[in-house]
C-alpha cells in the first residue's frame, strides 16, 4: 500500500478517471492493483476536521500494488497524470 498526494483535487480525480490497468476500487481481496480516493470511499463518513487531522484531503490517493508488471503500472500512472 502506498499513499501519495497530487498537486490538486482536480489532478487526483483526473488520475482516477484515466487509469486503465489500475482499477479505481476499494479492496476486492484479489491480486490486482487498485487505487482509491479515501476522501469519498473509505473516510467519507468522517467529519471534515477528522479527515483533515488524519491527512485525508482532496488531493490524497491510496494505491494497493498488485502483481502486475511494475513497468506497466508505472506507464499507467504516467499516462493518467499526463
Amino acid at each position: 500500500m502506498i499513499s501519495f498526494r497530487t498537486d490538486s483535487e482536480q489532478t487526483a480525480r483526473q488520475v482516477l478517471e484515466r487509469v486503465k490497468l489500475i482499477s479505481y476500487a476499494e479492496s476486492l481481496g484479489g491480486v490486482e492493483s487498485l487505487i482509491t480516493y479515501p476522501m469519498l470511499q473509505t473516510h467519507g463518513d468522517l467529519a471534515p476536521e477528522v479527515r483533515q487531522h488524519l491527512g485525508i484531503t482532496e488531493d490524497f490517493l491510496r494505491m494497493s500494488v498488485g502483481i502486475e508488471n511494475a513497468q506497466d503500472l508505472t506507464a499507467d500512472l504516467e499516462q493518467a497524470f499526463a
